[in-house]
């Protein structure tokens, strides 16, 4: 590709008299934009920020396209801090946050009509990707400052690197262009990004509970499309879910997992090429991004054949009981990994119910020991929000080894994994699993189940499943 052009090797030679006639003739018009409702939350946030490193230089990259193929990229997906200290969606947009406080946002506005990239630039032009906003409507909607990304490398330039910090890994260009001063400065802003991000204001917990719902009109559509009788594909169940999220929100927030029987025991189980088989369950990990890019994460488990079985029962029970026991632990000043133990010691409970634990309860608790850990594998959850692993750069001592605190989300979902190779486990319940995931608000009396729409206990799964059946499967 030609950097300065855009252009490809495939393109045209377009001569100078198709350019002249192509650079007239055109009308101009602007956008009909206004002052996003949520713009004072972002500009609360920059000052938050500001306030974190007084008389620093802070930069945040919106990141920039990635190749997937030759001359194809992935679809653009911005850098969550950049998102949540601005609302700005496009690539190569810079946030940078002065030492007085003062933000400017370098965006790459609409193509102008003086120079060919409007319809020679596949990258940028706007007859190639559409319309971008102008300056003036990017600050307008944004409400706030804003400059052409042309002018960026000069702002870069003027800065003291020894007071500045980097949000690095977003933007080769950014990252080569200031120097750090030490690494650790760097990993402080991204911390305390995180750490930030930790208590929803009331704008994202409405953004996360129109994701929520719209993944409860996924699982429908998902759940009409899944016979009793004969085996679908689980792509085809992960296609139908992708459908509603593209419809309803802007994707999935991450790879959707299907997995039937045996698959449904592999954690990440993302290749979704199998089928259902009546008779097995059926595990659907799946959440969708809505368009300003928070995200749902909700697993059910489900039985193809429409009721479980007196085992599948047993061991969906289990893990429900554990479920529940985790969300009647949350509340504020509950530590993080109470919530965690309250979820282990009854699946703990549960396997030796099955006797498949070789210890006791109280022995495969303890932390020097956690053999149970062979069938549940992961912790009860993790934090919610622009990302479904939310907060992820924040300190332990806030995070994993904390305290919980109202406004903040987070996912409980426990589960159960037989593995079809384990020999230490009777016949019967190899290649069986089960996991029941929920979204979950800490409120300052205690928890508020935000994905409640779904059905949770197994006689409910299993009326909501036949009910779901009857409804012939429409469009969204």
């Amino acid at each position: 590709m030609d950097e300065a052009t855009g252009s490809q090797s495939h393109d045209p030679d377009f001569p100078e008299r198709f350019r002249q006639f192509m650079r007239t003739g055109w009308r101009d018009s602007s956008l009909d934009v206004a002052p996003r409702p949520e713009a004072p939350d972002h500009a609360k946030r920059r000052a938050e920020l500001a306030a974190a490193f007084p008389g620093e230089t802070l930069i945040i990259p919106a990141g920039v396209e990635r190749v997937r193929s030759n001359d194809t990229n992935y679809s653009f997906r911005p850098g969550t801090e950049h998102v949540w200290l601005t609302g700005e969606h496009d690539p190569e947009s810079v946030l940078i946050v002065s030492p007085s406080g003062d933000a400017t946002l370098y965006v790459r506005p609409r193509s102008p009509r003086d120079t060919d990239e409007f319809f020679t630039d596949r990258n940028h032009g706007e007859l190639w990707i559409g319309r971008r906003h102008t300056l003036a409507e990017k600050a307008t909607e944004l409400q706030l400052q804003t400059a052409h990304v042309s002018e960026l490398p000069a702002a870069l330039d003027d800065i003291a690197p020894g007071r500045t910090r980097v949000l690095r890994g977003f933007d080769p260009l950014v990252d080569a262009a200031v120097r750090s001063a030490s690494p650790e400065r760097d990993a402080e802003l991204a911390q305390t990004l995180s750490e930030l991000r930790l208590v929803k204001d009331a704008w994202e917990l409405e953004q996360l509970q129109e994701a929520i719902d719209a993944t409860v009109r996924g699982f429908e559509d998902a759940a009409r499309a899944i016979p009793a009788d004969r085996p679908v594909s689980e792509r085809l169940i992960e296609g139908l879910f992708w459908l509603r999220a593209r419809h309803d929100g802007n994707d999935v927030g991450y790879g959707s997992i299907v997995g039937s029987g045996p698959h449904a025991a592999i954690l990440h189980w993302m290749r979704n090429d199998g089928a259902t088989r009546p008779g097995d369950l059926l595990l659907m990990d799946m959440g969708v991004e809505n368009r300003n890019l928070y995200t749902a994460d909700v697993t059910r488990t489900i039985p193809v054949s429409g009721t479980f079985t007196p085992l599948q029962r047993s061991v969906y029970d289990i893990v429900f009981a554990a479920q529940q026991a985790g969300i009647d632990t949350i509340r504020p000043g509950v530590a993080f990994d109470d919530v965690h133990q309250a979820c282990m010691r009854v699946l703990a409970q549960g396997l030796a119910d099955l006797g498949v634990l070789p210890v006791s309860v109280d022995e495969a608790m303890e932390k020097e020991n956690i053999l149970y850990r062979r069938w549940t594998l992961h912790g009860f959850g993790h934090m919610l929000g622009l990302d479904v692993h939310d907060c992820a750069n924040a300190r332990k001592a806030r995070y994993r080894e904390g305290n919980l605190d109202a406004g903040y989300v987070l996912t409980v979902e426990p589960g159960l994994y037989f593995q079809p190779e384990d020999e230490l486990v009777p016949a019967e319940l190899r290649g069986l699993a089960v996991r029941i995931e929920d979204d979950v608000l800490v409120t300052p009396s205690g928890a508020r189940n935000l994905s409640d729409g779904l059905p949770r206990t197994a006689a409910d799964v299993e009326s909501w499943l036949a009910g779901r059946r009857a409804e012939p499967y429409r469009l969204p």
